[in-house]
């Protein structure tokens, strides 16, 4: 029978960084030249659109902050009072 050694197992490698590291870090390098890239292309359309962004809050602010009022439900708002 002989003796095996598994103190080791499952630690990473003292090699370097992992596959997934490795990946990730380009993964991150891509999508940061390819956001860059992509202002840069549609930097008038973006900005373009911007301008617009204050008109569609105004609705939008509307239908979300109206949301706890209760309009609507036919009974008075301090029930207790009676």
């Amino acid at each position: 029978m002989s003796v095996q050694d598994h103190s080791r197992y499952g630690e990473p490698s003292q090699e370097g960084m992992s596959v997934k590291a490795k990946a990730g870090l380009v993964l991150i390098g891509f999508l940061a030249i390819a956001g860059a890239l992509l202002f840069t292309e549609h930097r008038a359309h973006v900005l373009g659109l911007l301008v617009w962004l204050p008109l569609l809050a105004c609705p939008l602010m509307h239908l979300f902050m109206h949301g706890g009022h209760h309009h609507g439900s036919g009974r008075p708002n301090d029930s207790r009072s009676a």
